[in-house]
């Protein structure tokens, strides 16, 4: 049996046991993204791993179930709903395709949570759970997204626990990179550098990869590198250092509580000036993306530098807004 299918036939371990009227076969295929006949083939492989522990039961349906009885996969315990709730929450987050492989993990990590609770308080840990998740509003994330290949993620992500070379073709060109992170906004974007030309860490967009495979050619990351500081030199995910300067907006009086509720930069600096408006500081580059949050304050707020910024703002501010961000 491959490294691959072992951990396959663990999770599906996982989900028998934890889900206590276990799993179909059109579970099995959902969640591992198999044919009928594989997911056939993984209960087989489960009678034979737990020869003495997996039981088939039928719904009233006749929809055949694997059972696997209850043993010590994990030593952790629920002290009610909370924790479960916690990961719901997650895992509705965690819904785009760039996301599948922390996804997978903690999905995995619920069933164990699941398994290692009496039946009873675990069906009830999860009606609660559900219960909750549905009052946040977080069974669903409205807005439109760029779609990006699980395949590509899971290649990038493998690149990037290496650290191993990552072949890419990017907008139809074949390119060699050495992956940093990932960049998360409004579009999605790979850190990297392309050793090929320069050491300048670039920035491809995830949904303009057309195919990616991690290599076997490990490379030294410069370990002065922090991801959290690259990123704050921009207010979203695009980059531009030709942009990187003081940014400085004035928000107005009937706008300055909402405005003092928002983070927009890591390093800002707010105040209250003596009109009544909010002034809020930072340096970061990227005005496109500051031009798309701020045309949603309409004529709230005003762009006191960069002054290129301010050409870009000022002519599409408006005043009949009904609510503000």
């Amino acid at each position: 049996m491959s490294f691959e299918k072992a951990k396959d036939l663990l999770r599906l371990a996982d989900m028998a046991v934890a889900r206590h009227r276990g799993v179909s076969l059109r579970e099995i295929e959902e969640a591992f993204g198999v044919t009928r006949r594989t997911a056939q083939r993984m209960t087989q492989a489960l009678h034979e791993a737990f020869p003495h522990s997996v039981r088939v039961i039928e719904d009233p349906d006749r929809t055949r179930r694997w059972v696997l009885k209850p043993s010590r996969l994990s030593a952790l315990s629920l002290n009610g709903a909370d924790e479960l709730e916690a990961l719901e929450v997650a895992l509705a987050r965690l819904d785009d395709p760039a996301d599948l492989r922390q996804r997978q993990a903690l999905a995995g990590l619920r069933e164990r949570l699941l398994a290692a609770i009496p039946s009873a308080s675990a069906r009830r840990a999860e009606a609660d759970a559900e219960a909750l998740l549905e009052a946040y509003g977080m069974a669903a994330r409205p807005g439109p997204v760029a779609r990006i290949e699980a395949g590509i993620v899971d290649a990038i992500s493998k690149a990037l626990r290496g650290p191993y070379r990552l072949r890419v073709r990017y907008t139809g060109t074949q390119r060699l990179l050495e992956p940093y992170g990932i960049l998360l906004g409004a579009r999605r974007y790979l850190v990297a550098r392309q050793p090929d030309k320069d050491d300048r860490l670039r920035h491809f967009r995830l949904d303009r990869i057309e195919e990616a495979t991690a290599t076997d050619d490990w490379f030294a990351r410069d370990e002065g590198f922090c991801l959290a500081e690259h990123a704050a030199r921009a207010f979203g995910s695009y980059h531009d250092d030709g942009q990187y300067g003081e940014v400085i907006w004035r928000f107005a009086p009937d706008a300055a509580a909402r405005a003092a509720s928002w983070q927009f930069h890591p390093g800002q600096t707010a105040r209250m000036l003596e009109d009544g408006r909010l002034e809020v500081r930072f340096h970061a580059g990227g005005w496109l993306e500051m031009a798309w949050h701020l045309y949603q304050w309409g004529d709230s707020v005003e762009v006191v530098a960069p002054e290129a910024l301010a050409r870009l703002v000022h002519p599409a501010r408006r005043g009949d807004f009904d609510a503000l961000p």
